[in-house]
């Protein structure tokens, strides 16, 4: 239940109320729509699920917006703080995402169904994180996924999130980009997955280190699109530390990554 074992109606309204507090912070009419179509009543049921099983005790505030679903910081009931993942089940950029999902071994019979596509979107990256922790790739630790919501480790300080890559500038980029490059061979070796999206809008930097985060379209190596997308991410990362002088040689390491 909410920390002050409010009925779900009461507490439908103040976080409406929240809701709307953050609206008129906005911008544009197109940053409105956005925090309508996260915060509909299904989502409040669903947020109201993660109070009433304890996983969560308050939604805090906005933490990043994007175009299939926004995050916010939340807080455990012992003062914790974690992050909430909502994917919009109302938007169109999840035409795309079927190819990510079809194909992969633990999401067989997945519909085309845009709601049902988008809680198994949700459900894979959740596994994804749980494989990714595993193998030892610093990602979010995840935490509970419920339907299109995920609460997974808050990144950051008390005051703001960690920023991403690209927002910072790197004190030393060899040692970031073997660190990256380490990982990327971890999830390939251990995990047995590709990232897919690999590139400094897709990693955090906290005290110093890479923290890699939106993993939902990651596949298994047995997908069809695992090889292409590997050599993709590794594309991104060549661009990306060449422009702070680091030459990396894709070929030599996807020999490395492949080396199992």
């Amino acid at each position: 239940m909410p920390r002050d074992g409010l009925g779900f109606r009461e507490f439908e309204r103040r976080l409406e109320r929240e809701r709307d507090s953050w609206r008129f912070r906005r911008k544009d009419a197109d940053d409105r729509k956005t925090y309508d179509g996260v915060f509909d009543r299904d989502n409040l049921l669903r947020i109201y699920k993660l109070f009433s099983d304890g996983v969560i005790d308050q939604v805090d505030f906005p933490i990043s917006t994007g175009k299939e679903g926004n995050v916010f910081r939340a807080i455990r009931s012992d003062g914790t703080f974690l992050a909430l993942k909502i994917y919009r089940t109302s938007t169109a950029t999840f035409k795309e995402m079927a190819k990510y999902v079809h194909g992969d071994p633990r999401f067989k019979g997945v519909t085309r169904n845009r709601r049902k596509l988008i809680y198994t979107w949700a459900s894979k990256e959740f596994r994804n994180l749980q494989r990714l922790e595993d193998a030892g790739v610093r990602v979010p630790s995840p935490v509970s996924c419920h339907k299109n919501l995920i609460v997974m480790e808050y990144i950051g300080t008390e005051s703001s999130p960690a920023p991403l890559m690209r927002s910072v500038t790197l004190e030393d980029p060899e040692a970031m980009a073997r660190k990256l490059l380490d990982y990327v061979r971890r999830a390939y070796q251990k995990a047995e997955l590709v990232h897919g999206d690999l590139s400094e809008f897709n990693v955090l930097i906290h005290e110093g280190e890479p923290v890699i985060i939106d993993v939902g379209q990651a596949v298994l190596l047995g997908h069809p699109l695992a090889e292409e997308l590997l050599v993709r991410d590794m594309g991104n990362m060549a661009r990306y530390f060449s422009k702070h002088g680091v030459g990396i040689d894709v070929d030599a390491e996807l020999r490395r990554i492949r080396k199992r």
